[in-house]
């Protein structure tokens, strides 16, 4: 079977709220009003730190999808204004998005055990906050959130090949800066991590057979198997990844905005970017033909994220192991691209029905053990007013 990316098409049903004519559809998602609907009609469970549990509407998978939120739209109405990454977030906060990050793993892992059948991921996504709100394909919910999904490898087995250069495999171009000009100093600048649970990859170790993603990144593998998501260093050695890439990140696009070789100010490794990154002249070279691009092409200056944005995920690798990876998150491009997989909605209400009870009864047989967590309180949506599946209309 030919290794190579592939592109899903998955039903949603008609949105519930029309958007009002003259606004961009991203520039409504993104609204307060749409994020009321959103926990209103398909929130599940809510915790007292404002963490919203809700069904995804228009999603990527049929099977098991779902996402965490930290739901900051009533208390802080500047979309600018809102928590887009872990370290935005209080220290309780943290504690219990891990907490429900680890549940609602553990679902998913005891559900579909088999690697070879399903594929689990979970991936974190931070939305930049220079991004326009109205450009085609941006994320439209701007506070952190997590994915949870399942995908039936059946599916991604007779799936139609995926473009290769399609924008949202390349990150428009801008994942080919980390695949092929950083990759060895991005590699080099990450082994400072001292890390114990998570266990450095190499790429190709772990990518998928099926379709060769993740590329040319970074990847630990969690020793000791999805039992380490229980044990609180495991977070925190989670959390230093992602400490790591900001500061890469921060690094080299301060080097591209000034010109300037030195060390942002409030980073967690500074003697690493002294000594790896500020003294590698390959580093140095592409942040500078980086900047004379963007002082050239208007275009593509329009494309660069200045602020951090990142992709964390953990998925189950064809051996059955938990794998992390990291890299950044450019323009449109969803969580599953990272691992090769294009997902394609259209609006199909009738074949969303033939799948929505059985998608409903998964996502509350996993709020249940979120319930039993006593974490929080569940929702009573129309389609599950108590806590069971009701089709509507």
């Amino acid at each position: 079977m030919k290794s190579a990316p592939r592109e899903i098409i998955t039903p949603h049903p008609k949105m519930s709220l029309s958007i009002p004519e003259g606004m961009a559809p991203v520039e409504f998602f993104n609204s307060p009003c749409n994020l009321k609907n959103l926990a209103e009609e398909n929130g599940l469970f809510r915790t007292p730190e404002n963490l919203l549990m809700y069904r995804k509407i228009i999603g990527h998978s049929t099977e098991f999808d779902t996402s965490i939120i930290l739901d900051t739209s009533r208390r802080i109405l500047d979309p600018l204004g809102r928590p887009v990454r872990r370290d935005h977030m209080s220290r309780d906060q943290k504690k219990v998005w891990n907490r429900m990050t680890q549940i609602l793993c553990d679902y998913m892992l005891e559900k579909y055990p088999d690697p070879a059948k399903h594929l689990v991921l979970c991936g974190e996504a931070s939305l930049d906050s220079t991004w326009p709100l109205n450009k085609p394909g941006v994320p439209s919910i701007r506070m952190i959130h997590n994915h949870f999904m399942v995908f039936p490898m059946k599916d991604l087995v007779k799936a139609e090949h995926a473009n290769p250069n399609n924008p949202n495999l390349t990150d428009s171009g801008h994942h080919s800066l980390f695949l092929r000009h950083l990759s060895d100093v991005y590699h080099e600048f990450l082994e400072v991590l001292d890390l114990q649970i998570l266990s450095p990859l190499a790429s190709d170790d772990c990518s998928l057979e099926l379709t060769g993603y993740p590329q040319g990144l970074p990847n630990w593998e969690v020793l000791g198997g999805a039992e380490k998501l229980q044990d609180q260093y495991f977070w925190y050695e989670y959390e230093q990844v992602l400490l790591g890439f900001l500061d890469f990140y921060r690094t080299f696009f301060l080097l591209v905005a000034t010109g300037d070789p030195k060390v942002p100010d409030d980073v967690s490794f500074p003697s690493q970017i002294t000594d790896v990154l500020l003294g590698n002249s390959q580093f140095l070279r592409v942040a500078r033909d980086l900047r004379e691009h963007v002082i050239q092409d208007p275009k593509f200056a329009n494309e660069i994220r200045w602020r951090p944005a990142y992709k964390q995920i953990l998925y189950r690798d064809d051996k059955g192991r938990l794998i992390v990876t990291i890299s950044q998150n450019s323009v449109g491009n969803a969580i599953t691209e990272l691992l090769g997989i294009v997902v394609k909605r259209s609006e199909s209400p009738e074949e969303y029905a033939k799948v929505e009870p059985g998608l409903v009864g998964r996502l509350l047989e996993a709020r249940e053990r979120l319930i039993e967590a006593n974490l929080g309180e569940p929702i009573s949506a129309p389609s599950w007013p108590h806590g069971e599946f009701v089709p509507q209309g």
